[in-house]
């Protein structure tokens, strides 16, 4: 599907169904607001799926890998084999992901966006790269934009195929180098310097840090990014497998999916997506709160609360595997709890009641 077509068909969530998860939340058991941002976030779920009373089922990750020529700039302790490594990991079923999303009963789906050694064939293994990694954005841009928009149109197929069983699609990611890319991402969308979208991300030491830093100062001024095109963002200082997320959730957001977006990677991948289509705003819910110093800054200018602050910054989709448990937790409060009226229980008007619940 050509992608001016998938912005197109994208459109706000369903607000008489948030209008009328507002006033039920009012009438459910509990004192209004009690349960927090768990009521917030019921609303956004009906809006979502068109009802007051959403009922989900199923619940897919998305994990996508690509490799970064950025990486040539030492911004990494890591070596890029590493990347291939990890997807065979994830395959085999012995990675942090792995034995969480086991737990939660998440289905995987592993994705070469872009891994640069060869990877063997694998049933489990779905291959969208449009090339064996990228550039060195320090030298030119990282991708072309062909390239880029040929990642994109990957990641809405897959939500696209992972919402026919899910109604809960999330987003992870593997890459040595990704946070270098995303860095750059956020400091062009947001328009905010690198040294405060520029975090550690492997352990780097403060001279390491500040060396980070000017790589994606200088990658930003030699391709001098369009901060009102997220493609040209993408393919200047972007990653494949960044490309592939953002189309995620603008996939997720035109099959009106929930898309549970992991840490600063996929944080990034969604400022894509947001550029390319401020609707999916709608769409998205902020699994967690990474250590790089950039995913609060990503998250602000969408106007995302995360859900969780656990000090993590792995990536793989962990935190948003974990998110994805409150996220039907607030759903199933919307749904399945009685009203006062069904209950047979005073409300917070009643005399008899005091105006209290519990």
């Amino acid at each position: 599907m050509p992608l001016d077509d998938v912005v197109g068909r994208i459109t706000p969530a369903d607000s008489g169904a948030r209008r009328m998860a507002e006033l039920r939340q009012q009438r459910l058991t509990k004192p209004p607001g009690s349960l927090g941002m768990l009521e917030e976030l019921s609303v956004q779920l009906a809006g979502i799926f068109g009802t007051e009373r959403p009922a989900l089922q199923g619940k897919t990750l998305i994990v996508a890998a690509g490799d970064h020529g950025v990486v040539a700039q030492g911004v990494t302790a890591y070596p890029q084999e590493v990347t291939a490594q990890m997807v065979l990991n994830f395959l085999s079923g012995g990675a942090a992901v792995n034995a969480m999303a086991r737990k939660a009963g998440v289905d995987l789906v592993i994705v070469d966006a872009g891994v640069a050694s060869p990877l063997p064939e694998h049933p489990d293994l779905r291959v969208v790269a449009p090339g064996r990694g990228t550039a060195d954005m320090t030298q030119g841009p990282a991708m072309s934009r062909e390239q880029s928009e040929a990642c994109v149109r990957a990641g809405v197929e897959l939500a696209l195929e992972a919402a026919g069983g899910a109604d809960i699609i999330g987003t992870g990611d593997m890459g040595i180098g990704n946070t270098t890319a995303s860095s750059a991402i956020a400091a062009a969308l947001t328009r905010s310097p690198p040294s405060e979208t520029t975090g550690r991300g492997t352990g780097r030491n403060d001279s390491e840090l500040a060396h980070k830093i000017a790589v994606v100062e200088r990658a930003l001024q030699v391709n001098r990014p369009d901060p009102s095109d997220g493609l040209d963002v993408l393919a200047k200082v972007g990653g494949f497998e960044i490309g592939v997320l953002a189309g995620v959730v603008l996939g997720g957001s035109l099959a009106r999916r929930v898309v549970v977006l992991d840490g600063f990677i996929s944080g990034a991948a969604g400022l894509i997506a947001h550029s390319l289509c401020p609707d999916t705003r709608d769409y998205m819910v902020a699994a967690h709160l990474s250590v790089e110093p950039g995913h609060r800054t990503v998250l602000s200018h969408m106007g995302l609360r995360p859900l969780l602050d656990l000090g993590m910054r792995l990536g793989e989709g962990t935190g948003a595997v974990l998110a994805m448990g409150i996220v039907e937790a607030a759903a199933a409060c919307l749904t399945e709890m009685a009203t006062f009226e069904e209950a047979g229980v005073s409300d917070r008007d009643s005399r008899s009641a005091g105006g209290q619940v519990g």
